[in-house]
């Protein structure tokens, strides 16, 4: 599946918002790009901070919403650009918005939903990570979430957590990011299920 593709798919889906007040709001950025024939999404490691439920975990780039940001899209593209010096403006495209989502902290929800926003770079770059808050980037191609989804009859990885995982050279995706991911493959596989098999 090429980056147009989704693209397309994804600008004409209709995410479910989440409404309640007055809880908390937070951004992500899912950051495509297309190298070498293959589409990647940016991850993130978190640093290890002392306090944050999230310290060290495998994340989307994203934070929460500030009182100075016009809008959460604002918020996502804000956050991307601090923790790891890609601008989402010029040479990038906003492509949607994904399900909103609930968080959850040690396995009970906290009074924060997340909203996932889609964009899509015009040509590859790399990422500067921000050490105080993010210990490494990552550009993954989306063929290894895909190699791994088990309804393209992969098994299903539960990991140390006992949650289900992707994992890409030994990095576990799990949690909010697992389901934020699933969430879009899904969205690609209903629109479009032949490109996702890979048939």
């Amino acid at each position: 599946m090429q980056l147009p593709h989704i693209r397309t798919i994804l600008q004409a889906y209709r995410p479910l918002e989440l409404t309640d007040e007055p809880i908390a709001r937070a951004a992500v950025a899912v950051v495509l790009q297309e190298r070498a024939g293959d589409v990647e999404f940016l991850a993130i490691r978190r640093s290890e901070r002392p306090g944050d439920p999230w310290s060290g975990h495998m994340a989307l780039p994203g934070g929460r919403m500030d009182p100075h940001d016009t809008s959460l899209t604002a918020t996502a593209a804000r956050e991307t650009h601090e923790e790891v010096g890609i601008g989402l403006g010029v040479g990038s495209l906003h492509v949607g918005r994904l399900d909103d989502l609930r968080a959850v902290s040690r396995g009970r929800p906290v009074d924060l939903i997340i909203s996932p926003f889609v964009f899509a770079l015009d040509s590859p770059r790399e990422a500067v990570p921000n050490p105080h808050e993010v210990q490494a980037a990552y550009w993954i191609p989306l063929r290894s979430l895909l190699d791994q989804d088990p309804h393209r009859g992969a098994p299903l990885a539960l990991g140390v957590h006992g949650y289900p995982e992707f994992v890409h050279e030994g990095n576990s995706i799990w949690g909010l990011t697992y389901r934020i991911l699933t969430g879009m493959l899904d969205i690609l596989r209903t629109a479009s299920p032949a490109a996702v098999a890979g048939r």
